[in-house]
């Protein structure tokens, strides 16, 4: 994986559990795009998805194995290539956080949690909890991630499981007028204070307007657990992570579901 991307993803982890990884002074510096970017020349959706399949491997070693994902691994060469090789932006889409799987676990495990309902998956990523909710019998399921690569990923994955094709968005729906969905999933979004803060406005608006339930996946994120959202949070169901995901994690063990219930 490109030093770069593990950098960030280190800070990212440093955000979300309570393990401090040193080098902030370069923060700044790391979250800056410029310089750290070549021009994309895979302009179009077939080359992408060609590029993704050559440059991930379908993995099953999760607590969904289930669901088939192309991932990142140490068998991928961007796993080791220099940064600037690497054509788009920081590949989140690549990973399985641990919020995801523990999210797309517990929709496996209570289908009737889906079953016949119309679903949107914020934040979706590698598409891992919007293919869950799929197979578990919802009827309409929008996946949504702004960034357009993460995408053309989660249909590659729609495909590697036989799932029927959903639609997949790049819009940012956060503080959009809130649409009439059932149920909303958000698997490790709570790894900034400020989109947290964003995040509990716009969920609220969607209970109120449209009674809307929302689950949240969480491995414990400090910015999550020391956030007013966290009392309004009833806990659902615990998972323990296999050694795999936990050595990605640094040191996280375990991942939660929590069901979002706001005061009236």
């Amino acid at each position: 994986m490109d030093k770069m991307f593990v950098i960030r993803c280190k800070i990212y982890l440093s955000c979300v559990s309570h393990f401090p990884i040193g080098n902030t002074g370069k923060l700044k510096r790391i979250l800056s795009p410029i310089g750290y970017r070549c021009e994309s020349t895979l302009s179009s959706e077939d080359n992408i998805k060609k590029f993704i399949i050559e440059n991930t491997e379908v993995v099953g070693d999760h607590i969904t194995p289930e669901i088939r994902l192309r991932l990142f691994t140490p068998n991928c060469r961007f796993w080791y290539a220099r940064p600037e090789l690497w054509p788009f932006s920081d590949p989140y889409w690549a990973i399985y956080w641990p919020g995801g799987q523990a999210l797309a676990r517990y929709l496996l495990d209570n289908p009737g949690v889906t079953k016949d309902k119309k679903v949107l998956d914020l934040g979706s990523g590698c598409g891992a909890s919007s293919i869950a909710a799929r197979l578990s019998g919802a009827s309409q399921v929008l996946a949504n991630d702004i960034d357009p690569v993460a995408t053309i990923a989660t249909t590659l994955n729609c495909e590697l499981n036989g799932t029927k094709p959903f639609p997949v968005v790049s819009k940012n729906l956060i503080g959009t007028k809130p649409e009439n969905w059932e149920l909303i999933l958000l698997g490790d979004m709570f790894y900034e204070e400020q989109l947290a803060d964003r995040l509990h406005s716009w969920l609220r608006e969607c209970i109120r307007t449209h009674r809307t339930q929302v689950l949240i996946g969480d491995p414990g994120r400090a910015q999550f657990e020391g956030h007013t959202i966290r009392k309004h949070l009833q806990k659902l169901a615990d998972y323990q992570l296999p050694d795999s995901v936990r050595e990605q994690n640094y040191g996280l063990t375990t991942s939660t579901v929590w069901r979002y219930q706001p005061l009236a």
